[in-house]
């Protein structure tokens, strides 16, 4: 396999060059402020659901600077149904440091995006490899089902381990700008050629040197992680009910209203509707006062 590396690379970006989707925030002439809230509103969230919101966000905030301006409700209201709303809050707050301490450009160094709310070492390698075509390795859920199968012969990937960003870092091309589109065409890769459940093997830039295509497809996949727990009925989808009650309304709105608005379609125990409030009170995303609930100002 080592001597294979360089053209398992070199074939998976030829493909990526003529296979990939068009999708805006890949756009060679969009800035690294467009990419960074596309990494925030890509992350546990599927591409078709984050197109829409992007293309709202960039053309109300084109730079980090005018979102900044905004009170942080308003990026609250902004991100919808898209989920995690705390993600939100931290792409605000980032703004703000952004247009403080980086004279409104998106920083390229990944220490300094670190230090950035909300920005953890996928988000920063990401920033810096997509956005400014550095050499990083940049893994992600299809990337590491790829490297899974490919290199190690493996049906599905483990649970996530720094051996991942060893695997890409020997499949990266030295050359910075093919590193780049490496990260992102294996991405693309799995995400629409070698996927979980149905992967399309006779069209696979790299079936030749698929160990696990070469291997028979072994049924070797890893113990499965435990399910998440079903969103129906969750704290997670109560949350959502009463964010979405502070969305719609122009004036803060009663305490009682936000927990009747929890309470909208039932609730699991009694208690849920209290105890989603309170989180959301906790993480910043609702602000009591007098008796009133708003989004953060």
């Amino acid at each position: 396999m080592p001597a294979e590396l360089s053209r398992v690379a070199s074939a998976v970006n030829d493909w990526y060059a003529t296979a990939a989707r068009d999708l805006p925030w890949r756009d060679p002439h969009i800035d690294a402020w467009a990419v960074l809230v596309s990494e925030f509103m890509l992350q546990q969230t599927q591409v078709d659901r984050v197109l829409p919101r992007w293309s709202e966000w960039m053309q109300r905030w084109p730079t980090p600077s005018a979102l900044a301006a905004e009170e942080p409700g308003e990026a609250v209201r902004a991100w919808g149904r898209l989920g995690y709303p705390r993600r939100a809050l931290w792409l605000h707050r980032a703004a703000v440091e952004i247009a403080e301490q980086h004279d409104d450009r998106v920083p390229a160094d990944v220490d300094a995006l670190l230090a950035l709310t909300g920005i953890g070492p996928y988000t920063a390698r990401a920033v810096a490899a997509f956005a400014f075509g550095d050499r990083h390795p940049v893994v992600d859920t299809n990337t590491r089902r790829v490297i899974a199968r490919v290199m190690h012969g493996r049906a599905a990937a483990g649970m996530p381990s720094p051996t991942d960003l060893t695997d890409m870092e020997r499949l990266l091309p030295e050359e910075p700008g093919a590193a780049a589109r490496f990260n992102a065409a294996a991405m693309e890769l799995g995400a629409t050629v070698c996927t979980a459940r149905a992967p399309k093997c006779g069209v696979c830039p790299v079936a030749e040197w698929c160990e696990w295509r070469g291997a028979g497809y072994p049924d070797n996949a890893p113990a499965k992680r435990p399910r998440q727990a079903a969103f129906s009925g969750s704290d997670r989808q109560v949350r959502g009910r009463i964010l979405e009650s502070l969305r719609d309304a122009s004036t803060p709105i009663t305490v009682a209203a936000a927990l009747a608005a929890a309470a909208d379609g039932g609730l699991r125990e009694p208690e849920q509707a209290q105890r989603a409030y309170d989180s959301l009170v906790s993480d910043g995303l609702i602000v009591e006062n007098g008796g009133l609930a708003s989004l953060p100002t």
